[in-house]
């Protein structure tokens, strides 16, 4: 299966914290599937981490060169993704989230987040862990 971590889970995932719940780690370690990060969660990382917010003080660099060498494959945002997002309800304002929901169904790749916003949405290829 072809799953997409949403930027929690990445970072989570990365860090091996505890908070990363248990269903998202059987995913992610399983080889069977394939795992995939966004440049959009790359770019909200940078953001939030220049506006100080705690749970964002990682390298991007880092942590994308870490992901790229765990065999994840890196998710660039094109146009098709942001038609996507515009057929959403706007049940959720970040547009991080939004375009991540927008590459899943764009790509047909199931969004693994643990996210209760994200959950509103009745799209199928979204995944709450």
């Amino acid at each position: 299966m072809k799953l997409l971590l949403d930027t929690h889970l990445l970072l989570w995932a990365a860090a091996d914290d505890p908070a990363l719940p248990h269903e998202a780690r059987v995913a992610i370690e399983n080889v069977e599937n394939t795992l995939f990060f966004s440049v959009a969660s790359i770019w909200e990382i940078i953001i939030k981490s220049a506006l100080g917010r705690d749970d964002f003080k990682i390298d991007a660099r880092v942590l994308r060169r870490n992901l790229l060498d765990a065999g994840y494959e890196e998710l660039p945002i094109e146009a098709p993704h942001t038609f996507e997002v515009a057929q959403l309800p706007p049940l959720h304002k970040d547009p991080f989230d939004r375009v991540l929901i927008g590459q899943a169904m764009a790509e047909g790749i199931v969004l693994l987040t643990h996210d209760e916003l994200i959950k509103q949405y009745d799209v199928a290829p979204v995944r709450f862990v």
